[in-house]
């Protein structure tokens, strides 16, 4: 362990195909963001669906939320890229990824924001509705703003989650970073170099991500 570690041709290897590492890190951080975006407005429909009074309004949100939250995302991949789009639309892999991603997230975020609702004490839906909103008008206008700022830390966490995540995409041959040192490493097996650096990009990304959370929630708190 320790020769292959101090072997200068995994050095030279790295060295020689950063630009590989970057594509894959770039890919990565593409599919992490898009998954993001759209699964907040997944997690917004869905915690909203199952927060509603009428049963039929609220299963479908229910249902989506107990299948992504309790099925492994490894298997949703393969489901879904495999089973389920083909049937759709010839998906590649990145829009299989994003789609998945995306819906697996959304699971979670709807579980976040619905504790985010209802930590808001239920008196300001009162006081909003006595000037005359509606609920609508009271949810968007009053009780999201404030349940957006209770949401931010786990929100941040599962950003994180998903980043981390995205790396069992490269079981479908989405070119991310996991995928380009899978291939890097079927031709050198220079394991502890290749993987060592696949490690340090993924900390370096979620050591970003957590700042960038932190300062949110200090903005947040001096507002």
């Amino acid at each position: 362990m320790l020769q292959s570690l101090l072997s200068l041709n995994g050095f030279q290897v790295v060295s020689s195909n950063m630009g590989n590492f970057l594509r894959g890190t770039v890919l990565t951080l593409e599919i992490t963001a898009l998954s993001v975006a759209f699964g907040m407005i997944l997690g917004l429909i869905a915690a909203l669906l199952k927060m509603s009074r009428y049963k039929l309004v609220a299963l479908p949100g229910i249902v989506y939320i107990d299948f992504f939250r309790g099925t492994p995302l490894f298997v949703q991949i393969l489901l879904f890229y495999f089973g389920v789009l083909p049937l759709v639309f010839d998906a590649n892999s990145f829009q299989a990824a994003v789609i998945v991603c995306s819906l697996n997230s959304g699971a979670y975020i709807a579980e976040i924001v619905r504790a985010g609702i209802q930590a808001v004490e239920r008196g300001q839906m009162e006081a909003a509705r006595s000037l005359g909103m509606t609920n609508a008008q009271a949810m968007w206008h009053v009780i999201l703003p404030q349940a957006y700022k209770i949401v931010i830390p786990p929100m941040v966490n599962e950003f994180i989650a998903l980043l981390k995540d995205t790396s069992l995409v490269a079981v479908i041959g989405a070119e991310e970073l996991t995928h380009q040192g899978r291939i890097l490493y079927s031709v050198t097996y220079e394991a502890a170099w290749i993987w060592g650096t696949v490690a340090l990009i993924y900390l370096l990304l979620t050591r970003l991500l957590s700042m960038l959370g932190d300062y949110l929630e200090r903005r947040l708190a001096t507002e």
